[in-house]
């Protein structure tokens, strides 16, 4: 994708000449050597002869007639009003930067980001197109009606042959004269324009000045079908001069048949056709690339042809209701060669306004075309259209453009294309206000423009206006034209497209995340609303992967933050190399595809650095409420981005895009043997700060052998049956104290719980293991436990065990532990030990029942008895006080989750239940 330079380096000095555009700065149009238009004729000019068009010459009979003056004139001031809000938002746009070629798709890509704009782009270059295909063959159908060998004799000359295939010719000719003048540059365009802005001013100067020239005369029309089947009737149409009875008869509508369609004219159908004719007032900003100071002259020179052509318009409406009946009116639309004092000059001002909106379509197209193409948004597609003289003058995208005209002009008739064309510009249009509605909402402090007659109010009307409009128009052509819009953003999304033109998107979310933020109150926090808010410490990504995954399972819509350490002091470095390394961390999140923020620190240790992470992680009223770390054991790590696929890159090192791959941005795995970046003594230390500061731990082991099916984002129902065991209580402590009701045996019911609303473990069994003494009687814990989930709406298989069963020792009998007796030593070492091996010859023993086997471990069944054993959750001892039980209290987890596959040691220290609505 082109890259976008900043907007600063697309100025540059030129001696005492003062600031000029460099060859960037002028969008690969050809900088500053190709920017030669001054306001009048780089916008004026363009602007007025497309908002004029034909309908100023052969529509307002049409509407006049059928509206009446009254309901004209509220025609005029709704299209207008709605032309006048999108007009505020472009000169916003326009004078908050630098403007470049491209006009209106400039504009909306750099503000609503490259899918969106490039969508837009390519629907408004469609739209000029066919503009420019309808005009040329309105104009062979204006000429053929006076030159055609069909044409009426008393008329026309009859000079030239008529056909589809003359049509073709005609247009096919015509489309070469504007292609050339197209072709050979915007300067030779402006002249051309130029003159047919004199033709056409000539013209209407001889009209205005017919209506008070001429007498009142009378006009024989042609003659119409009576409706009852009977011979036509001749008709007459007068022109009565300024007379108050005419214009009385003229202010209220009389809807009658169109007499050149046949249907019944309504207050829509009438406002459709006048709001076409008034559509153009984008072809000023389409020459942006072109003009010598864009954000000056698109908004002066749009202004100046909007009320122009509204003064223009308001004049004829008026001078027609005043001087002509509606019989005229109704049934001779070019009713102006008819009052002209020379009526070959309204014959020469139709030809040329035709004329002038096909080249305004053509040359306009070629310029959004060629910058679409200087974006590379849709690939080699458009690559011939990045071509450009030594002038700067487009040549390859007109020749392109000129192409799909000739196309298009082989449709031949195309006023079903009409309507098609007028929703496109008003999908563009729509965007603009968009644009500057998003702008002034995300409150960006870069965003202020010069021209401050604009507020969020006039952008969300003109938004709202061009949406009715276009389903006014016509509905299908709305309707289609935004699924086509929708098609080509998803492409464009699919595709990728530049990341350094700001998206408005990220403003707006900034803006509305932080006025929520505020409003999360953490007073207000209730048990029954609590979720997971999870902090993971990861050393090495590579051998993290399958537990960034699981914990992304376990965050149930809650708060997920990567948290990583870089050990050193910025005291004795030359800058943060922290850093540099966001761009890799969030690259795996987006490879990982896991929904989590990244927050990395700089720490003389990796214990100090978790303490800043779990106090300052998170933002108001989402911060982490659990500390997730990976087992601390002698296990060698592995490199799971070799077999995972989301991490496959190629043999070069380089993902798409030529972009660094993510196996060079993060260092191989530690190899067996090699000193730790943490101390067991320090890791240790890490739960019990942890656990001060209120905050939950989660500690993984054997996350690797986790199927891949597991992990993934999808649903694990087509897998093999499975189970999640849950050990509720102390197996360091089994006796005594309050068993799995404290609140830290009811933190992991709620954690598996949560794991199994996850598709990929929606068909896990939860199994909870309840520990009986051998004087406990069975069944009574096991009720109580059931109704406890019954309440907590928690659907489990609870199952008794008896302390010792399957295990070479069993726990004392006599006497009830104090909290923490073993891992703190007031048992032996060796009393400890023991207790532990039982405790994890228990756990074994039932992971090997599930599956058909006897004692083991996972492996010990056969595998054909019954669902295996996932993913295996244990209660958490707290830390001992004294730190140098430390190691001690480390080997006892060892020995206790040895050879239990998946494990998750967990120790919950707030309440996460509630059995109330």
């Amino acid at each position: 994708m082109a890259s976008e330079n900043s907007p600063l380096l697309a100025y540059r000095l030129l001696g005492d000449e003062g600031v000029a555009f460099s060859a960037n700065g002028g969008g690969g149009a050809g900088g500053a050597s190709a920017r030669k238009l001054s306001t009048f004729l780089g916008v004026v000019v363009p602007t007025v002869l497309s908002m004029f068009s034909i309908v100023v010459f052969l529509r307002i009979g049409f509407v006049v007639g059928h509206a009446g003056l009254l309901q004209a004139l509220a025609m005029l001031l709704v299209a207008y009003f709605i032309l006048a809000l999108t007009v505020l938002s472009v000169c916003a746009i326009a004078t908050n930067g630098a403007v470049r070629g491209g006009g209106a798709y400039f504009m909306i890509s750099r503000t609503l980001g490259p899918e969106v704009g490039g969508s837009i782009g390519l629907m408004f270059y469609l739209a000029n197109v066919c503009g420019c295909a309808v005009s040329l063959l309105g104009l062979v159908e204006a000429v053929l009606d006076v030159f055609g060998a069909d044409s009426s004799p008393s008329s026309g000359l009859q000079v030239l042959p008529q056909g589809y295939g003359w049509s073709l010719l005609y247009g096919s000719l015509l489309l070469g004269l504007v292609g050339g003048v197209c072709t050979l540059g915007a300067g030779l365009y402006a002249r051309a324009s130029f003159l047919t802005f004199l033709l056409v001013s000539g013209s209407l100067a001889s009209v205005l000045v017919s209506f008070v020239a001429v007498g009142p005369r009378s006009i024989p029309l042609a003659p119409r079908p009576s409706p009852n089947g009977s011979s036509p009737q001749p008709q007459v149409g007068h022109f009565t001069g300024f007379n108050s009875s005419t214009l009385k008869a003229n202010l209220g509508a009389g809807y009658a048949k169109d007499y050149t369609t046949g249907a019944m004219m309504t207050f829509a159908s009438v406002f459709a056709v006048l709001f076409n004719g008034c559509t153009g007032i984008m072809a000023g900003a389409n020459m942006s690339g072109e003009l010598k100071d864009p954000s000056r002259a698109i908004p002066l020179g749009t202004i100046i042809a909007v009320t122009y052509t509204f003064f223009i318009y308001t004049l004829l409406f008026f001078l027609s209701s005043f001087t002509c009946d509606r019989t005229l009116l109704q049934e001779d639309y070019g009713f102006f060669r008819a009052i002209s004092l020379w009526p070959p000059l309204v014959l020469i001002g139709i030809y040329a306004t035709s004329l002038s909106a096909s080249m305004s379509s053509l040359i306009g197209a070629s310029r959004i075309l060629h910058a679409l193409a200087q974006d590379d948004l849709f690939g080699v597609i458009l690559a011939p259209a990045k071509v450009v003289s030594r002038t700067g003058n487009p040549w390859g995208a007109v020749l392109y453009s000129w192409g799909l005209v000739q196309l298009v002009l082989l449709a031949g008739k195309l006023n079903t294309l009409a309507a098609v064309v007028t929703v496109f510009y008003l999908v563009a249009y729509a965007a603009v206000d968009l644009s500057c509605l998003s702008l002034e909402w995300a409150s960006a402090p870069n965003f202020r423009p010069t021209f401050s007659l604009f507020s969020w109010h006039t952008c969300l009307l003109g938004v709202a206006s061009c949406l009715l409009m276009m389903f006014l128009i016509s509905p299908g052509a709305a309707g289609g034209s935004l699924l086509l819009m929708g098609l080509l953003s998803a492409l464009l999304t699919a595709r990728g497209g530049p990341s350094s033109w700001g998206y408005v998107s990220q403003a707006l979310l900034f803006h509305q995340v932080r006025k929520y933020l505020l409003r999360l109150d953490v007073r207000k926090e209730h048990v029954k609303f609590w979720r997971p808010q999870l902090l993971l410490l990861v050393g090495n990504p590579r051998g993290a992967l399958p537990l960034l995954r699981l914990a992304n399972q376990l965050k149930k819509g809650g708060l997920y933050v990567l948290g990583h350490v870089t050990l050193g002091d910025l005291d004795c470095l030359p800058s943060d190399p922290v850093q540099p390394q966001y761009g890799a961390w969030l690259s795996l999140v987006d490879r990982a595809q896991v929904k989590a923020f990244v927050d990395l620190t700089l720490s003389p240790s990796v214990r100090q650095g978790a303490q800043h992470l779990l106090r300052i992680s998170g933002l108001g009223g989402m911060k982490p409420n659990t500390l997730v770390l990976g087992f601390y054991d002698d296990a060698a790590p592995q490199d799971h981005f070799l077999t995972d696929p989301a991490f496959s890159e190629a043999t070069d090192g380089t993902q798409e895009g030529g972009s660094p791959a993510l196996s060079t941005l993060f260092p191989p795995p530690r190899a067996p043997g090699s000193p730790r970046a943490l101390s067991p003594q320090d890791y240790v230390a890490t739960v019990a700060d942890a656990l001060k500061m209120n905050k939950n731990v989660v500690l993984a082991r054997a996350c690797g052998a986790l199927p891949p099916e597991r992990l993934s984002r999808g649903s694990g129902g087509t897998s093999q049956p499975h189970h999640v065991d849950v050990w509720p209580l102390n197996l360091l402590r089994p006796r005594g104290g309050p068993g799995y009701v404290d609140v830290c045996g009811l933190f992991l019911l709620q954690m598996a719980t949560i794991l199994g609303m996850v598709p990929a473990w929606h068909s896990a069994r939860l199994r909870i293991f309840l520990c009986l003494g051998p004087r406990e009687a069975p069944g009574a814990a096991e009720g109580r436990l059931r109704a406890l989930l019954s309440q907590l709406r928690i659907r489990a298989e609870v199952q008794e065990v008896v302390w010792g069963e399957g295990a070479g020792a069993g726990a004392p009998e006599e006497e009830e532990e104090e909290e923490g007796d073993f891992v703190n030593g007031r048992r032996g070492d060796a009393e400890a030990e023991a207790l532990a091996c039982s405790a994890n010859a228990l756990v074994r023993a039932q992971q090997g029942r599930s599956r058909g086997g006897g004692p083991g471990g996972p492996e010990g069944g056969d595998g054909e008895g019954g669902p295996a054993t996932a993913l295996t959750f244990l209660y958490l001892p707290r830390p001992p006080a004294d730190p140098a039980r430390y190691t001690r209290y480390l080997a006892l987890l060892e020995t206790l989750t040895h050879d239990l596959g998946p494990t998750l040691l967990i120790h919950g220290v707030t309440p996460v239940t509630c059995t109330d609505l």
